[in-house]
């Protein structure tokens, strides 16, 4: 077994990608409860009000992921990880314990919080524990378990809803089992201690100087589209598929087909990326992303050929985003790695808030079909353009960080 591969099958790789599988399990799990809270009037839900709990979760999820990265890269990523996911099993756990609609989503605030300092700090983390030239695979990897959550959380549901309860509760111990696990196999990443020993603190600012402005920008307007494409598509494609006159079964069948298509995708982008370069590759995905979803706004009238044209579309979607972590893991030092990693992912979850919203507008005024396709179609071209931007790293990175602070001194450094 090579190197890469035991890599792969060690505590550390199976830990990382537990901690990505929480965050897929609660991508859907409110969305699974969400119609069973409507119905029961449970707290005096509505649709309203299930709208906000789920945008405010997103919007801790925010929060999570920007600030996670300079606290990572100040105190490591091993507390981090610690820290983050007793944050977000404690406040999952007691969300069916609420009072009213308003602790609920101050909960799943909280809860969102811890969820989103978790997965990009998984992801460096996987990224540190991998060779350079194969930080892309670990990075799409480590990033299934974000679909295998997903699915997980579904089929319990099928289970138990309308008794929601327990979904909840199982997060929550679930976070609670892997918190002990984490702190007993779970080492400090090399490349972290590494970077720790030299004597200079670097501030965020740094990822808006020129050496790193261009990559900057680049990336987190990739990322804002990139998570535009994958919250927007989870949320509203059975119902774009309606409006377009496919049946119900149809458009059920057409999400299943795409997170598949997801999975695929993943498994092969990594690979390609690691052999003809991160850049060009999520290029060509955001390019192919645009093309077939644009043409999904075309009526099929095979369901074989529609699946077909689906399963690809989600082959080029969700990995297109993935395949941005994988460049930040590349091309930022290990210094400000975290740092970067936690801002493309901050600013993609803005992107995740807005998709669901303006494609609910879409469909709210009746032009959901075709705009919809169209305006998913223009997101992928705008990200192949911010990506395009971006430089062509060397996987040694972009350049040494600069020393922003001294850390003998605290002074500043003009």
């Amino acid at each position: 077994m090579n190197t890469t591969m035991k890599k792969l099958m060690s505590w550390s790789a199976v830990l990382c990608w537990l901690i990505v599988l929480l965050e897929g399990y609660d991508l859907v799990v409110l969305g699974a409860v969400i119609p069973t809270l409507i119905d029961q009037h449970y707290l005096g839900f509505t649709a309203a009000s299930a709208t906000f709990a789920a945008t405010i979760s997103l919007v801790g999820v925010a929060i999570g992921a920007t600030a996670s990265g300079p606290i990572a890269d100040r105190y490591g990523r091993r507390r981090m990880l610690l820290g983050s996911i007793a944050l977000f099993s404690l406040f999952t756990a007691i969300v069916p314990f609420a009072g009213s609609v308003t602790v609920f989503g101050a909960f799943r605030l909280i809860a969102g919080i811890g969820l989103g300092a978790g997965l990009p700090t998984a992801l460096t983390f996987m990224a540190e524990h991998m060779p350079p030239e194969r930080r892309a695979f670990a990075s799409t990897i480590t990033m299934t378990g974000y679909h295998t959550g997903a699915v997980l959380t579904a089929l319990l549901a099928l289970r138990v809803v309308p008794h929601w309860q327990p979904l909840f509760y199982g997060g929550g111990i679930a976070g609670l089992v892997l918190l002990p696990v984490i702190w007993a196999k779970l080492p400090e990443s090399e490349a972290y201690l590494a970077a720790k020993s030299a004597p200079t603190r670097v501030s965020p600012k740094v990822l808006l100087r020129p050496l790193y402005l261009r990559a900057t920008l680049g990336v987190w307007v990739g990322s804002f589209m990139g998570l535009l494409l994958v919250y927007g598509l989870n949320t509203w494609l059975p119902k774009l598929m309606r409006d377009a006159g496919y049946n119900m079964s149809t458009s059920l069948t057409v999400l299943l087909m795409l997170n598949v298509g997801a999975v695929i995708g993943l498994l092969t982008a990594g690979t390609l990326a690691d052999r003809r370069g991160i850049k060009p590759t999520v290029l060509m995905w955001f390019g192919a992303a645009a093309v077939f979803l644009a043409l999904l706004s075309i009526k099929m009238t095979s369901n074989l050929v529609l699946n077909a044209l689906v399963l690809i579309t989600g082959i080029f979607v969700f990995s297109a985003q993935v395949l941005i972590y994988a460049y930040v893991a590349q091309a930022y030092p290990a210094e400000i790695r975290s740092t970067a990693m936690g801002f493309a992912a901050g600013v993609g979850r803005l992107g995740a808030i807005f998709g669901p919203t303006v494609t609910g507008w879409l469909i709210v005024i009746g032009s959901a079909n075709p705009w919809g396709f169209y305006l998913f179609a223009a997101v992928a071209g705008i990200g192949l353009l911010a990506m395009a931007a971006v430089p062509r790293t060397t996987i040694d990175g972009l350049a040494p960080v600069e020393p922003v602070v001294p850390a003998a001194t605290g002074g500043h450094q003009a």
